[in-house]
């Protein structure tokens, strides 16, 4: 009963002047309610990374023309990656379930008589399909015979047969590529939007002969898909492969390689170091919010203890004790920072739920902010509490009552 009767005056000690407690509150409500969309956002873009890493497939590796450690957009212009090459590894390297070369270009005009739009083109052979685990829902995909008498024919996506044909069956029809006539023999299966956006069935494929000797008129590709046969093999797969491009290119360590070998693990990794890094950063951020605020906490409570001398001094002369008075300022410490914590936390999920369903960022809300909201707005709510508390304990109350 005495604890609840001196939770009870802390209560009601902070209702008596409102706006002072909401300025206490303040750095604690601004301080959850960026953590708490920080977490949302860090979880969303994790479960955005792992769909990535799942779309890209777990036992591929992509043999990509040009150096460096990341993973950039393509470069048209680099032509250090031939057929020649990937011959080489489809014979020497062990492990490979399926193996396709690759040349594309992307923005490709695409047009059936009166309708043009735009599309990314593929440049693939017979071996694309199960290299993907991309097959056609309607008609037939690239066969090795189409590569083989430079044939132009193509099979599109789903999107751009929307674009062309409507909702027509594009079967037998044809279409112009860049000028170059084509018929349609297939539809991919519908993939939808990649996790940067990318609209996934906005393509054609054609046979690789006939896309660098026919459209791109070059020599080159630009990146060999591989699939590994067991999961455990990968990085097996992965070593032999970038041994074998260093024999073929005459690479010699240090000096730099002219291709890239991608994994979905790399690509997890990667995409992970930098939402870690700016995750950090936004946490530390959120959490000098708190820390400010805890700071005004503390000063507003010492000035509160310096205006209630009268009260405390009264308080002790009725019998309550240092503890007492400790616990009590402790107590209006502790319910700032979790009221505070609350109305963070509830002000930070409905800004989650608004970018959710009005932006494009990745969010998901689960418990473990407001687990961890709880935790800080306690450990704030005592370390910068203390301070006031010992203070008014400490008064003398024959002075206070002078």
């Amino acid at each position: 009963m005495r604890i609840q009767r001196i939770i009870g005056q802390g209560v009601q000690a902070l209702n008596t002047n409102k706006v002072r407690t909401l300025f206490m509150m303040a750095g604690t409500i601004v301080g959850i309610a960026a953590l708490t969309v920080i977490m949302a956002i860090g979880s969303g873009t994790e479960k955005k990374i792992m769909k990535r890493v799942e779309g890209f497939g777990p036992r591929a590796l992509m043999l990509i023309a040009g150096g460096g450690k990341d993973l950039p957009p393509p470069d048209f212009n680099i032509t250090t990656l031939r057929l020649d090459d990937a011959d080489a590894v489809r014979n020497r390297v062990q492990g490979i379930e399926a193996i396709s070369p690759v040349a594309f270009k992307s923005q490709m005009p695409i047009k059936v008589g009166g309708t043009q739009t735009q599309a990314t083109v593929f440049a693939v052979d017979s071996d694309w399909h199960e290299a993907w685990d991309w097959y056609v829902t309607e008609g037939d995909p690239i066969a090795a015979e189409d590569v083989a008498t430079l044939a132009r024919v193509c099979v599109i996506g789903q999107t751009l047969s929307h674009d062309l044909f409507g909702n027509e069956s594009p079967i037998g029809e044809y279409i112009h590529i860049q000028n170059v006539r084509f018929r349609v023999k297939g539809i991919l299966k519908r993939r939808g939007t990649s996790p940067i956006g990318t609209d996934f069935d906005n393509r054609a494929l054609i046979p690789l002969t006939t896309g660098m000797r026919r459209l791109f008129n070059q020599d080159h590709i630009t990146y060999v898909r591989i699939k590994v046969r067991d999961l455990d093999q990968v990085e097996s797969v992965k070593s032999q492969v970038r041994q074998l491009i260093h024999e073929r290119h005459h690479i010699t360590p240090p000096e730099e390689d002219d291709f890239r070998i991608v994994s979905a693990k790399g690509i997890g990794d990667l995409a992970r170091g930098t939402s870690k890094t700016l995750s950090i950063l936004l946490s530390a951020l959120a959490g000098l919010s708190l820390i400010v605020g805890g700071v005004v906490l503390m000063n507003i409570l010492l000035i509160s203890v310096g205006e209630r001398q009268k009260e405390i001094g009264l308080r002790r002369a009725v019998g309550a004790t240092r503890k007492d008075i400790l616990f009590q300022f402790l107590t209006e410490s502790l319910a700032v920072t979790s009221i505070g914590m609350l109305v963070g936390s509830g002000l930070g999920a409905a800004i989650t739920l608004i970018l959710k369903q009005t932006t494009k960022v990745p969010v998901v809300l689960s418990w473990e902010p407001f687990a961890l909201s709880l935790a800080f707005a306690l450990l704030v709510g005592i370390f910068f509490g203390v301070q006031p508390a010992r203070k008014a304990a400490s008064l003398n109350p024959v002075e206070t009552l002078r």
